[in-house]
């Protein structure tokens, strides 16, 4: 299996910005950001895939894995 589908990955619009902002909170700082969503999600896949990688070459633990923790109902409950 791919590491990367073990963190949550999330795109959402950001009014201040004025485009699509993408994050794998729990994994990396940061993000990346566009105006279009589907190629912000697929950058973000690419990053969260060479982050860790990273993590590999340092020999560095990753952190807990942050999907199936049912993110987008805990969300809905927040918002």
């Amino acid at each position: 299996m791919n590491e990367s589908v073990l963190n949550a990955k999330i795109v959402e619009w950001s009014e201040e910005d004025q485009c699509f902002v993408g994050s794998a909170p729990g994994l990396l700082f940061g993000g990346c950001h566009g105006p279009d969503e589907k190629e912000v999600f697929a950058e973000l896949c690419q990053i969260v895939d060479e982050t860790i990688e990273l993590y590999h070459q340092d020999s560095k633990p990753l952190l807990p894995r942050t999907s199936s923790r049912d993110l987008a109902n805990t969300l809905q409950q927040i918002a």
